[in-house]
């Protein structure tokens, strides 16, 4: 589950004020989530025992198979990170540096349906594995097609410049374009930064 985990994408979702970013994988024998808020990333891995476990205890009217119940918050949990939540499920969430509760309600044969994912600090290795690695690698990638996309555009601003030596004129004067200075883009650009992040 974990491996399948890695190649899920993380989601934006949030629970009144409160954002953040998740990832979750389901299978037949269990799931596994992973939420944070960026300060704080918190987990839950349960098997089929502790999902049939956890259902007696939350839904005593429901006698349903743990896989059935795996599918079912699969089907619950999937539209919450695609951003279109379910208008027959209600979240809610409660959390501090130690722990994060996601509350579910729901119906599952048309009964109702509660269902709580406990989650505890995630391990360091599991944090690096699942968010610092991908990021510090997407991060690495976008630097590298900055550099080309830099390195086109000096070669393209030489090229138009040599037409220009060559007495080639614009047919519509509004295409014309200035020179691309690389040092003045990186300023604003990280300003522009700046200003979205405050």
């Amino acid at each position: 589950l974990e491996s399948s985990l890695l190649t899920q994408p993380w989601a934006s979702i949030s629970f009144g004020e409160a954002a953040f970013l998740a990832q979750a994988a389901f299978g037949d024998t269990g799931y596994i989530l992973l939420v944070s808020d960026l300060s704080s990333v918190w987990y839950e891995s349960a098997d089929t025992e502790v999902v049939a476990q956890r259902s007696k205890e939350l839904n005593k009217r429901l006698m349903v198979r743990a896989s059935s119940l795996l599918h079912h918050l699969r089907d619950l949990m999937c539209p919450l990170l695609a951003g279109q939540p379910g208008t027959a499920t209600t979240f809610s969430c409660h959390h501090n540096a130690s722990s994060l509760s996601l509350h579910v309600k729901s119906e599952l044969s048309e009964l109702p349906f509660h269902w709580n994912f406990h989650c505890s600090p995630a391990p360091m290795e599991m944090v690096s594995r699942h968010l610092v690695q991908p990021l510090i690698r997407m991060s690495l990638a976008l630097q590298y097609q900055v550099q080309e996309l830099t390195s086109l555009l000096l070669q393209k601003d030489a090229e138009i410049e040599d037409y220009r030596e060559s007495g080639a004129t614009l047919s519509r004067d509004r295409l014309r374009t200035r020179p691309f200075q690389e040092e003045k883009f990186q300023q604003n650009f990280m300003a522009e930064v700046r200003n979205r992040a405050s």
